[in-house]
């Protein structure tokens, strides 16, 4: 059991104002009927440990995103197996023990791709070879996936990625933007910013053979691989389920201390959850 500990939640981050997490959460902690805060903080990487020192026992946890997910993986007394994995830890509960790191963008990933209707997998494409494609190709393991293939501007990019995928048993192809054929798959995760320029020929090549799109992105919604996979004719869904279902787990942490413990009626915690960002 979770010990009982401080009220106050935030997102940090370097940028967090265009974060729906506080939208999220506090419709969480309403539906719960938990008197909790969350909010979100700027935090550049280099004030994080500043920042994380002066926390007081008023506060839960912390949720992370970019830059701050390495910071907080190495500060973290115990991690989970994808934060281990990954390198890369998205949640903190705050323990008189010490941080407890975790990584929910992999489960958020499977339950998302699990509500497209994707329960088992065999082969898949990852679009990006940064820190989310840690996530993906952990989440696709999760699945089954036995071959990825990594698509990325540079084929240098996707070693780290490759070695990731060759400790779960995933063998991992790399390719490059300028391909003229990619490997047919069931399903593709794009990893890319949503500002990312991808030449629509590219963008075409991998919709023709990409099976259904979970585009990570959310707020530029639709992407420029969104668009093609419009164009031809493949079903794609923006990164949002991805973002509830990541949050969920992270609500389970926060009030659990795990994100293998489910919420009292956890389906209208969620059904809360989603209308809190619904037409966002």
């Amino acid at each position: 059991m979770l010990r009982p500990g401080g009220s106050r939640l935030e997102v940090w981050g370097d940028p967090v104002a265009h974060s729906l997490s506080p939208k999220i959460h506090s419709a969480a902690y309403r539906a719960l009927g938990l008197d909790w805060t969350y909010e979100q903080r700027r935090v550049p990487e280099a004030a994080f440990a500043d920042q994380f020192a002066g926390l007081s026992d008023h506060w839960r946890g912390l949720s992370l995103t970019m830059p701050l997910k390495g910071a907080a993986h190495g500060i973290s007394r115990w991690r989970d197996r994808p934060a281990d994995l990954t390198r890369a830890v998205n949640t903190l509960l705050l323990t008189p023990d010490g941080p407890r790191g975790f990584n929910t963008d992999v489960g958020g990933l499977v339950r998302a791709l699990e509500e497209q209707g994707v329960v088992s997998i065999d082969s898949a494409r990852i679009v990006g070879a940064g820190a989310t494609a840690s996530s993906a190709i952990v989440a696709l393991g999760e699945l089954g996936a036995q071959h990825v293939e990594v698509v990325a501007r540079r084929r240098t990019a996707v070693a780290p990625i490759a070695d990731l995928g060759a400790a779960i048993g995933i063998d991992v192809v790399g390719a490059a933007f300028d391909e003229a054929r990619y490997r047919a798959v069931p399903v593709t995760i794009a990893t890319l910013p949503g500002d990312a320029q991808v030449p629509d020929a590219t963008a075409d090549a991998l919709a023709s053979s990409g099976g259904l799109l979970l585009d990570a992105v959310y707020g530029n919604w639709p992407t420029a691989l969104a668009d093609a996979w419009a164009r031809a004719g493949h079903p794609a869904t923006s990164g949002l389920g991805m973002l509830l279902h990541q949050a969920l787990l992270q609500v389970r942490v926060f009030a659990t201390g795990s994100p293998a413990g489910a919420l009292e009626d956890e389906t209208s915690v969620l059904a809360a959850m989603r209308g809190a960002v619904m037409g966002d």
